[in-house]
């Protein structure tokens, strides 16, 4: 069986940034988007990260464009986006895909671990319901990344101890990230 540390992504400038490196440490993964209407989350992220980075989160940010082209541009444009309009200090990755025969092994890794629960109440959680059974009928059924700013918690150990559909509150991620640090 394998662990969150056995894996690996690109960086932006094509190098490798294997997990393993974030031994010790709390991770939260996030496959991201610049033109989604969850990407207001960015200044929600940059907020956790400034207030428990020193502590011994880190923010693994994913850019992906498999949702409705909501990621385009080039893996700096999307650098210099996140940069400009929400002052992150976390870096992204290099643009990749979570789901499907071209997914990350890492993505894949996280599905196994933590499946699809549901997007919650309220109307983003309605809004999302209705879109996806349009464009995956089984949607419910299956771990797959249903869409931008799906976060996977992973805790000191490597363990992957939550995941966050994008409409779970900023709050709730905020809570989860503080009982692990």
């Amino acid at each position: 069986m394998s662990s969150f540390y056995d894996y690996s992504v690109t960086k932006r400038d094509g190098s490798q940034l294997p997990m393993g490196s974030f031994q010790g440490k709390v991770v939260l993964v996030v496959n991201t988007a610049t033109g989604c209407g969850f990407t207001p989350q960015y200044k929600d992220l940059e907020d956790i990260y400034e207030e428990f980075h020193d502590k011994g989160l880190e923010i693994l940010d994913i850019p992906c464009n498999q949702f409705a082209g909501q990621t385009p541009g080039t893996d700096e444009e999307v650098h210099e986006f996140c940069t400009l309009k929400y002052n992150t200090k976390f870096d992204q990755m290099k643009k990749s895909d979570v789901n499907g025969e071209t997914a990350l092994d890492l993505y894949k890794y996280l599905k196994s671990q933590k499946t699809f629960e549901g997007f919650g109440k309220g109307p983003k959680a309605l809004l999302m319901n209705t879109m996806l059974k349009k464009i995956d009928p089984d949607y419910k059924n299956n771990a797959e990344i249903k869409w931008n700013f799906t976060k996977f918690l992973i805790d000191r150990s490597g363990n992957v101890v939550a995941r966050f559909e994008p409409t779970a509150s900023m709050e709730s991620v905020r809570e989860a990230v503080a009982k692990q640090i």
